[in-house]
């Protein structure tokens, strides 16, 4: 039987990074090969928004990432209390990406 190593991985965090981006809307797109999630900030009474970070994920990492995040809601709903949402939908837009051409 094979003993694996508990590998630690040093993370680092730059100051910019740190202030983090407030994000109040979410575009969820997809491939075959990975999954993009776009972070906007919508301003009320502004027609228009701009992507503020964009990540781009593996199928299994999204998969992780959405784990997480439940297991993460569930903690907080625990210690705060059930999270209420509003009548006006904030959902994230889920939609493929059309086939690549050439």
């Amino acid at each position: 039987m094979t003993q694996q190593k508990e590998q630690k991985i040093e993370v680092e965090l730059s100051a910019d990074v740190a202030e983090g981006v407030y994000s109040n809307l979410a575009i969820i797109t997809h491939s075959n090969a990975e999954f993009i999630i776009d972070f906007i900030n919508m301003m009320p009474g502004k027609p228009k928004a701009n992507v503020k970070s964009r990540i781009i994920l593996t199928p299994q990492h999204a998969k992780r990432l959405m784990r997480a995040l439940n297991d993460n809601v569930n903690k907080y709903e625990q210690h705060f209390g059930k999270i209420t949402e509003s009548e006006q939908r904030g959902d994230a837009i889920t939609y493929a990406m059309p086939a690549a051409q050439a």
